[in-house]
Parts: C-alpha cells; structure tokens; sequence
C-alpha cells in the first residue's frame, strides 16, 4: 500500500508536472493559454502568477496538480490548471486534490468563496465540481484549441456551503486541518 500525500509544489517536480499533460485538448482544458507540449518553463512561468501551486504524489511521483489565483482578498479565489494523471483518473484523487486546495482557500487564506472554471466539454470535472457543491454563475462562450465554439462554465461555492458539505461528508469544518496524507491501494 502507497502512501497519497498532498504538499506545495517544489521546483523539482515542475517536470513531472508538465508531464501530466499529454494532448493538446487537455493543455487546453487545464490551461488554454499553454502551448503544447507543456513544458518546465511553463510550470515556471506559472509560479509567478499563481499561488499555492500543489501537488499530489504517490511514491513520491507527481500524480495531481492545481494551484490557485485571481485572489480577491477577504472575498474569493480561483481554483485553476486542477490535472490527474491519466492512470489515477476516475479514483477519487481529483476530490483530493480539490479537498486540499479548499482548504487552502477556506482555513488558509479565510476567503468568503471559492471559484473554479471549466470547459462545457469537460464532463468528469463538471460532474466532480457539482458534486463537491459548486454551483455555476456565469457562462462564457469561448472557442477550443480546435477553433470550434464552447461555453466556459464559472462555478462558485461559499464558506458555508463548504462547511455543510464537510458536515454532511462527516469531516470536521472546525480550524485548519492539514489534509495531506491518504493510504492507497
């Protein structure tokens, strides 16, 4: 049994990072203005402008990344570039990941919202998100990597919202936990 741990990203992964991404539609849903392939410098540039840029790892390989921006302080922040490694798809590591970047946003930085975007073709991650009580605000019409027309979902969820779905899951709302390591199989 492997050991699933959430931590900041380092450096050193930016590699394994850009890895993640392996087509050019899916650089496009996690990063539209990217170029493909996805590249450490990439990664890099990424750093300068976003915060808490994250990673899940097992067995110490780079497994899972997002990070967040757009940081309005005392109000919201975005939820962005959230990838899975295609073999840990499907597997409850994207709830993970979002789980520990909630946190971020909810104990951390004490923000009133959470937001995140996602492309209309992106069925699994509209799925997870409404799952996990995101609800849409907004929707924006955008083209994909291939030119053709698509709606660019903004989703938001609040604090307490938040508080009730840890509630109604059974996990405690209460401080700062650090969630950041899971048994798996």
């Amino acid at each position: 049994m492997d050991t699933l741990d959430y931590r900041r990203a380092k450096a050193d992964d930016y590699d394994a990072i850009s890895r993640l991404i392996t087509t050019p539609e899916e650089l496009f849903r996690v990063y539209p203005a990217g170029r493909f392939p996805f590249s450490h410098e990439q990664v890099s540039q990424l750093a300068l402008v976003r915060m808490e840029l994250s990673v899940a790892t097992v067995a110490n390989k780079v497994v899972a990344f997002g990070n967040l921006y757009g940081y309005e302080p005392n109000r919201h922040i975005f939820i962005g570039n959230l990838v899975i490694d295609r073999v840990y798809r499907g597997n409850g590591l994207g709830q993970g990941m979002m789980q520990y970047l909630l946190k971020q946003v909810f104990y951390k930085y004490r923000l009133m919202e959470a937001r995140i975007s996602v492309f209309s073709d992106n069925t699994p991650a509209l799925l997870l998100y409404t799952k996990m009580g995101f609800e849409p605000y907004q929707v924006e019409p955008r083209k994909n990597f291939e030119k053709q027309r698509v709606a660019l979902l903004h989703m938001k969820m609040d604090r307490d919202r938040y508080s009730d779905m840890q509630l109604m899951e059974g996990n405690s709302a209460s401080g700062y936990e650090q969630f950041t390591s899971v048994k798996v199989n």
